[in-house]
């Protein structure tokens, strides 16, 4: 396979056939992300991308699963992916699931219809960063829309038939904004109802305005028993019925893991465990992205 520059795939597609379908980040502007700095986002060729999947026929036996690369594949025209999902459907007859990333952009520019017939093509899920419900926090980390925003689009995937993976990032909004931060996520998540929600713990990468603020001292990291307050507020706010709820990410201090609604007091007892015995927690060594 031909990969240009540093490939990015979300813990869940390890195993998966990852093909550059876009090159880059279509945003790129994150304050807390390091992610595709060393490229201009850009659509690949399409007849590359169908070449790539060709050469993967040839070398792979069993194609259980694709990812469609880079930041935002969901961006490029509708016909050209319609040709994807049909090359891959051709190609890999014995694959289940095909995903990729999308932005709240790329998201609105496609209509309803397109969203149902790429579901109908076989795009089964798609990856979608919240990273907070605060305006406030989204703001200052210029994630370039609003919550408002947000959730809307992950509504429209979710109509579309669409499953929807949805991340946020405890301790994004510092100590300030702590309690402002847990309380809005939560309540961007039960309007959305993504099949997935997924929670990372701030790190701060070098090259990025977020590690500047740091340095400077304008912006303040949460301590552990900070992110498990933090964590804790989100939990209890939650009510999304059958949102499948993971945060072990290697980033977190506390792996979480069940099934909302009904694990809820579950995960909010391993909390409090954590909370009283600090112990339980990722030594900040360990952590990683």
């Amino acid at each position: 396979m031909r990969y240009y520059g540093s490939v990015y795939r979300p813990p869940s597609e390890a195993r998966s056939l990852i093909v550059q379908v876009t090159y880059g980040c279509s945003h790129n502007t994150c304050a807390f992300c390091s992610m595709y700095k060393e490229k201009r986002f850009a659509l690949r060729p399409l007849e590359e991308v169908l070449e790539d999947f060709r050469l993967a026929r040839q070398v792979y036996r069993q194609v259980d699963k694709v990812f469609l690369a880079d930041g935002d594949a969901l961006v490029r025209k509708a016909d050209e992916l319609y040709t994807v999902l049909d090359t891959v459907r051709e190609l890999f007859p014995e694959c289940g699931r095909v995903t990729c990333y999308a932005s709240p952009a790329s998201i609105r520019v496609r209509t309803e219809a397109e969203l149902g017939r790429l579901r109908e093509k076989g795009l089964t899920m798609v990856y979608m960063g919240l990273e907070s419900g605060s305006d406030e926090v989204l703001t200052l980390m210029r994630k370039g829309h609003t919550a408002a925003e947000i959730v809307e689009m992950g509504q429209k995937v979710r109509g579309s038939g669409i499953a929807l993976s949805v991340t946020a990032i405890t301790g994004l909004g510092g100590p300030a904004l702590l309690e402002r931060h847990a309380l809005d996520t939560a309540a961007a998540f039960n309007a959305m109802n993504p099949e997935y929600i997924g929670m990372l713990t701030l790190m701060v990468e070098p090259e990025t305005p977020l590690y500047t603020w740091v340095q400077e001292g304008s912006f303040q990291l949460l301590e552990p028993p900070q992110v498990l307050e933090e964590t804790r507020l989100l939990v209890e706010h939650l009510d999304s019925p059958g949102s499948v709820f993971r945060m072990n990410h290697t980033s977190n201090y506390l792996s979480l893991r069940g099934t909302l609604n009904q694990d809820r007091d579950t995960m909010l007892a391993e909390i409090q465990r954590a909370e009283h015995d600090l112990s339980r927690l990722r030594p900040e060594s360990w952590r990683g992205l």
